[in-house]
């Protein structure tokens, strides 16, 4: 009873407030009305190699973009829980640069409900890694936020160091396709003492942002490599060719 009346005079002093304009929302890590309207979920139809969402509904079919086609991923199955435009950008933008760590807990759960249907068994859950001149500079790694945070969805081990960054690559915006799988190219590997966690079994990667696939198309291969078992990704958001 104690618990609660501290909890209610804590609320009565910190309302909860929206993760995307801070304003008054009915409980912690939510959105607004409005803010949730800007927010763009991924549903209905999607490639089953990387989530981009594709014309009609869902009815079960195992369906493939034109870029999975053209470009096949070194990955079995990924998924992405929104489309990097308006407030999806904004809230991957406060996680990356803004210091909202705060963001990656209600995140997870969105990435959560994006890749229920795929399998989990042992699997070992990993972030994409930063170089240690950026993490110096940010101070943390937000793709490892996330890996923790959606582990802790699941119940599943996760390995924050598992893959490291070899050379710093430089920032990809504005790039071509090309342009950004020829820079990340043997820029990731696993860390040596890391490696025995994922032989022969599968692991998902995580990052903040799918694009071109680039930066998780090398950590897949630098996992494949060490001898781990299929690779799964999940992103927090992923920009969409239409968006």
């Amino acid at each position: 009873m104690a618990d609660l009346s501290f909890q209610t005079a804590v609320s009565l002093i910190y309302p909860p407030r929206c993760l995307g304009c801070g304003g008054k929302v009915e409980s912690d890590f939510g959105l607004c009305g409005p803010c949730w309207g800007e927010t763009l979920f991924i549903g209905g139809a999607i490639c089953d190699c990387c989530g981009t969402p594709l014309p009609g509904q869902d009815q079960g079919d195992v369906l493939s973009c034109d870029d999975c086609m053209r470009t096949p991923r070194p990955w079995t199955k990924g998924r992405s829980a929104l489309i990097y435009k308006d407030n999806a950008r904004r809230l991957v933008l406060a996680l990356k640069h803004g210091d909202r760590q705060e963001i990656a807990k209600p995140a997870a759960k969105w990435m959560a409900q994006a890749m229920k249907d795929l399998p989990r068994e042992n699997m070992l859950v990993a972030p994409v890694p930063l170089h240690w001149t950026r993490m110096v500079k940010r101070r943390y790694n937000q793709s490892a936020l996330l890996a923790q945070a959606l582990a802790r969805e699941f119940s599943l081990p996760v390995c924050p160091d598992l893959l490291q960054r070899q050379r710093r690559t430089p920032s990809m915006e504005g790039m071509t396709k090309e342009v950004r799988f020829s820079s990340v190219k043997g820029a990731i590997s696993v860390h040596p003492r890391r490696r025995h966690r994922l032989v022969a079994r599968p692991v998902l990667l995580v990052d903040d942002v799918l694009t071109s696939g680039a930066t998780l198309a090398a950590a897949a291969d630098a996992c494949l490599a060490a001898g781990s078992g299929p690779i799964y990704v999940v992103t927090l958001a992923r920009v969409a060719r239409d968006a």
